[in-house]
């Protein structure tokens, strides 16, 4: 307080001295005070009212903090008595425990009471409805069976509201009258064009069925919403089972319509078509007179038969343009289909059009089709010729690749070309058939010829499919048994050059016979098949290789390892004996095979390295280990520079980098050295960076999370190493996850 006082004086005599500078200034002397004492009055009225303003505050602050603590005592109060009285009550509920255990069979009780009648009856209603069934009395057999089913449903909700699993004896005997009754409503729709002339009461009876079925599976749905329970067998769905039997009797009634072939009489297709026209005519009417009376409104009978029976002609007609009809044929079908469908002997027919527009309806064949049936039509002579063209030529494949087959299995290795790559006779056996039939085509005329090789080309495509099936059965034999066939390896590479073989005889055959300079669909889809048969045959060799090298990778960064194991000189030395056969691959599945290769011994590695196989226990091993790391390495790139003879230092720098990360003394320099694999490599991710870290074994919990979580910020992709994914194989992180 002193201090302040004398800050205060001196603040005040350095402000007097400031305001009596000047003698003039002694003049003013009061008017300074009088000034001087109104700031001190008003700053001593703001300073009462401020106090008498915190007074109060504090004054009402205690008076609540007073009503609190009798409130809290109050409550305090009754929390003792209510656990008075719960501590009171405990014997009391413990002793309604048998009240409660009453009340529940009780329930039970009752229910079985309530349908203890039905219970003891079910035998004789079961019998009753099964000979309702029986004697076709529907709608009381239907009836029935709805008394059985709310029986067995009310037991089964009260078993469902009780949690109770028992079953009851009505369930079976209720589907097995359910299903029965089905069968009876189902042959009757089915016999509809017969039964709605005889006796259009049990038709109209099956649909009543039908609608009561609807309304209780409505209904059914309904108290599932709200109970969560809904008995066995619902919804039936009867209505909708009721339009699909109707819609396969009309296919099944425009099917039967043929009753004689070619072998039997040369007019069966005008036969069959007449057949049809009558049947549809005569069934419409029927509809329109007497099954729309059968049916509720709401059906829009008539004209969903009208569309069925059309959709039905349709499919048939479809049916017969796609078999091999002669020309006559072809006449008789264009006819009916284009001229008698729509007119008036048919669909257009004046009882039939009153009730649905004829012309609103889609044609019975795609234009296309048509096209292709008049084509077919004027071609006549030039068709029969390429049918034959062609059954000669798919006979003549399947006798090839059959022959071939066969040589896969012989002991001795295939035949090699001028240049040493090991090949078969197939492709050669193939394309002189394909010459010889095209020679015999250009001499009718260029349309004929570029027909045939358009044929040559689409049987081409058939049978590399059927070639690449047969290579990939080839393949899972001999992994059956490895032993088997002996000269597996020197056949597969067969198989991979003749897609090679086949490849340019195609491009030659199209040079000589074809003015076409555009590639086709056909093109397209060769060059497809033919670079899946060739990969997947390099797939193939690759796999025995590695089912090989399986032992010796899985040695890699593990304690033998360490400790001077020699799997990496096996697996280089496996890897060259096999390329030593490889080399009689054609180019350029070669050197993507070789590319590959390298590819998977890398990735094989950096998967040793990523599942943790070894934890460095100190520096010396951190240091041998990653030694050994950039040796193996260097190893790799002098094998595959030697087999493939390009650079292979951008796949295996992968191995050094992670080696670096190993090799470092310095752990406060981890950081930095992890930042920069992840700069040289970013799309590296967060669980590769924890395994080098664990690999590492001197990184402390800390630390992986100070290196995790600055590095973390940066984007990642799905890739580890994005200079890897420059060539064509499959992501190492996608391997590794």
């Amino acid at each position: 307080m002193e201090e302040t006082s004398r800050e205060a004086v001196a603040t005040a005599v350095q402000r007097v001295a400031g305001m009596l500078q000047r003698s003039d200034q002694l003049d003013k002397v009061e008017q300074y005070r009088r000034r001087e004492a109104r700031k001190k009055a008003s700053v001593e009225a703001r300073l009462k009212a401020a106090i008498q303003s915190q007074l109060d505050g504090v004054r009402t602050g205690l008076t609540q903090l007073h009503s609190a603590l009798l409130d809290v005592k109050d409550i305090q109060s009754s929390l003792a008595d209510v656990s008075k009285d719960w501590r009171q009550s405990i014997n009391t509920i413990e002793n309604l425990k048998d009240v409660k255990d009453a009340v529940v069979q009780h329930s039970q009780l009752a229910s079985a009471v309530e349908n203890l009648k039905n219970i003891f009856s079910v035998p004789e209603i079961v019998a009753d409805t099964q000979q309702l069934i029986e004697q076709a009395e529907l709608l009381q057999a239907h009836r029935k069976l709805m008394e059985l089913e709310c029986s067995r449903d009310d037991l089964m909700y009260e078993q469902y509201r009780m949690d109770k699993l028992f079953p009851t004896r009505l369930r079976p005997q209720v589907q097995g009258l359910s299903d029965e009754l089905a069968k009876q409503l189902w042959m009757v729709l089915q016999r509809a064009m017969v039964t709605v002339r005889r006796d259009p009461t049990m038709l109209v009876s099956v649909v009543r069925i039908i609608e009561r079925e609807e309304k209780i599976d409505r209904r059914m749905v309904d108290r599932k919403k709200q109970t969560g329970f809904i008995p066995p067998g619902r919804p039936k769905q009867w209505k909708d089972k009721m339009f699909k039997v109707l819609e396969g009797t009309v296919s099944t009634r425009i099917e039967s319509t043929q009753a004689v072939t070619r072998e039997a009489d040369k007019m069966w297709l005008v036969r069959l078509l007449e057949i049809t026209r009558k049947y549809v005519q005569d069934d419409l009417i029927v509809v329109k007179n007497l099954m729309v009376q059968c049916f509720p409104p709401h059906y829009n009978t008539y004209n969903r038969f009208f569309l069925l029976y059309h959709n039905a002609v349709s499919t048939r007609v479809t049916e017969l343009a796609s078999e091999d009809l002669e020309a006559n044929e072809i006449v008789s079908l264009l006819t009916w289909v284009l001229n008698t469908y729509k007119s008036e002997e048919m669909m257009g027919h004046p009882e039939l059009s009153s009730e649905c527009d004829v012309h609103q309806l889609e044609p019975l064949l795609p234009q296309a089709v048509v096209d292709e049936l008049l084509s077919k039509y004027v071609k006549t002579f030039t068709s029969l010729m390429f049918t034959w063209t062609r059954s000669n030529i798919t006979g003549w494949l399947r006798k090839a690749l059959e022959t071939d087959k066969k040589d896969w299995q012989k002991e001795t290795e295939p035949e090699a070309d001028q240049d040493g790559y090991y090949q078969t006779t197939l492709p050669a056996i193939v394309f002189q058939m394909f010459e010889q039939n095209l020679q015999v085509a250009a001499q009718i005329d260029s349309d004929f010829r570029e027909q045939v090789l358009k044929l040559c080309l689409k049987q081409m495509n058939s049978f590399l499919v059927r070639y690449r099936e047969e290579a990939v059965t080839y393949k899972d034999e001999h992994l059956r048994d490895r032993q088997l066939p002996q000269c597996y390896v020197q056949y597969m590479i067969a198989i991979i050059n003749n897609c090679q073989t086949f490849r340019e005889s195609i491009n030659s055959l199209k040079r000589k016979y074809s003015q076409l300079s555009e590639p086709t669909e056909s093109d397209a889809a060769i060059e497809r098949t033919l670079s899946e048969v060739a990969k997947e045959g390099c797939q193939f060799l690759l796999d025995e290789v590695f089912l090989d090298l399986e032992h010796h990778l899985n040695e890699l960064l593990t304690k033998k390892w360490l400790s001077g194991s020699h799997a990496v000189d096996t697996i280089c030395v496996t890897v060259e004996d096999y390329f030593n056969d490889f080399n009689k691959i054609k180019k350029p599945f070669n050197q993507e095979m070789t590319s590959e290769a390298l590819r998977r011994v890398v990735v094989e590695y950096i998967k040793a390295v990523m599942q943790k196989r070894i934890t460095f226990r100190n520096a010396d091993e951190r240091k041998e280990g990653a030694e050994r790391m950039i040796k193996e390495a260097d190893q790799f790139k002098f094998l595959f520079r030697k087999l493939a003879g390009e650079d292979t230092d951008q796949l295996c720098g992968a191995i050094a980098a992670i080696a670096e990360v190993f090799k470092l003394t310095d752990p406060t320099l981890l950081f930095l050295e992890v930042s920069t694999l992840v700069s040289k490599y970013p799309d590296i991710r967060e669980e590769h960076i924890q395994a080098l870290l664990a690999v590492r074994g001197d990184a402390s919990r800390e630390m992986r999370q100070m290196i995790i979580g600055t590095l973390s910020e940066n984007k990642f992709v799905q890739l580890i190493f994005c200079q890897i994914c420059q060539i064509q194989w499959l992501p190492v992180t996608k391997l590794l996850e």
